[in-house]
């Protein structure tokens, strides 16, 4: 781990572009705050003068990214850090397979930059529009037995300490790294990161709408044999619309699974391109985002891979008999496990369960009976989703929290980097 302590000004005031007590809302709209101070660094000079003026204020600090988190992670009433400034790929390796960028970039602007350089991301999942450090912050991920998350990629990150200080910290330092690849934003304020990637490659779209019965006969083939498979379970006809989704022009999709399959393909040229909907043909990176441009809310539980089918059977027998009203699609994906302390994959291959509800709608009973109806799973929950975790659950759950937690206090121990929430969860 190396530190490095620039000059930064000694200002009253941020250096950087900054606002006083302007509200923040979420893109779900369900989070919102007030900061003293929203601060909006242009370089990392900026971003560590601003966190040494919170400390020398008193003032706790969170980092935020595209909003796309339901969970209240970026609450503040200090400094918010909007890192949109700060974006670009800085750098990429195709002989080792890496690519740096700025704490800001957004997944989207990847593709292109490193499809020029012969690399594609590993994975990505249905939206495309998070800031690289959120997606790491929260282990957000796509679907692929065989594939990590995000965070399961990152193999150097520079970061400002809660000592004001910039850190790195790189494969060298494996303790540190696998606190760093999920934190939640309580080590630091990611400046850039490095992660590995793959040469890059095309993929061909598959989209079927099985019945429900169809989609358990071919369970665990449909699993293993797709680089990414995943489906959208239709409690209703008109589910896949609240999505924006195409449902079948043949069946009614009550009951039926809208099903993805992606697989590496090899193209000529680029002209063997296809766009044509449910068996588009093209870069890796352009398959990848599903739509999802309305607004929802969320939550995400994981459960063990062979646990899957029960867990998913049980959340249909909930919508079934307690919340009929509840219409939209339940998502499930697989993800391959890691071994990042706080990751939500650490230690077991999962099963994704996912479950969306309309913005200005009561949702709060049906994911409170969700989150109790799996139980029995010992699920872990997406650190950006609507979710009910809680410390003791954490302590039963995640065998590294303490080692976490000792990280977490030796990069920040007077918890400049906490706020209510992730208080409640690692202080």
């Amino acid at each position: 781990m190396t530190t490095v302590n620039p000059v930064a000004p000694a200002a009253a005031i941020p250096s950087a572009p900054f606002r006083t007590e302007v509200p923040w809302t979420n893109w779900g709209g369900n989070q919102t705050a007030t900061p003293a101070f929203t601060v909006q660094p242009r370089n990392e000079e900026e971003a560590l003068d601003a966190v040494r003026f919170a400390i020398r204020e008193g003032l706790p600090v969170r980092a935020v990214g595209s909003g796309h988190s339901s969970s209240p992670l970026v609450q503040t009433g200090g400094v918010l850090m909007d890192m949109s400034r700060l974006s670009a790929i800085t750098g990429t390796d195709q002989s080792r397979r890496r690519a740096r960028a700025l704490a800001g970039t957004t997944i989207n602007a990847f593709g292109d930059a490193l499809w020029e350089q012969g690399l594609a991301l590993s994975n990505q999942g249905d939206i495309d529009k998070q800031q690289i450090a959120g997606a790491l912050a929260t282990s957000t991920h796509g679907s692929g037995k065989d594939l990590g998350s995000f965070s399961s990629k990152l193999r150097w990150v520079k970061l400002i300490n809660g000592f004001g200080e910039i850190v790195e910290i790189g494969e060298g330092q494996l303790r540190e790294l696998r606190a760093a690849q999920v934190a939640l934003g309580t080590l630091g304020v990611f400046l850039e990161v490095e992660l590995e990637v793959d040469d890059s490659y095309y993929l061909q779209e598959q989209i079927t709408y099985p019945t429900w019965e169809e989609t358990v006969s071919t369970w665990q083939d449909d699993i293993d044999s797709n680089r990414h498979y995943s489906f959208l379970w239709c409690p209703e006809a008109d589910s896949c619309e609240l999505l924006d989704l195409p449902g079948s022009p043949e069946h009614n999709m009550a009951n039926r699974s809208y099903t993805k399959r992606y697989n590496a393909v090899s193209v000529p040229d680029e002209p063997a391109i296809s766009t044509r909907e449910g068996a588009r043909l093209d870069r890796s990176y352009r398959i990848y985002p599903g739509g999802f441009t309305t607004q929802f809310h969320e939550l995400e539980y994981f459960v063990r891979s062979e646990d899957g089918l029960a867990a998913t059977e049980a959340i249909q027998d909930l919508i079934r008999t307690k919340h009929p009203d509840q219409k939209y699609p339940v998502e499930v994906r697989w993800v391959k496990a890691d071994d990042a302390y706080m990751s939500q994959f650490q230690g077991r291959d999962s099963t994704v369960i996912t479950l969306t509800t309309k913005p200005g709608t009561d949702y709060w009973q049906f994911f409170r009976d969700a989150d109790a109806v799996l139980q029995e799973f010992e699920p872990r929950a997406h650190w950006g989703k609507i979710h009910f975790m809680t410390r003791s659950r954490l302590e039963r759950l995640y065998p590294e929290l303490d080692t976490f937690l000792q990280i977490r206090r030796e990069f920040d121990p007077r918890g400049l980097f906490l706020n209510d929430h992730t208080r409640a969860l690692f202080g």
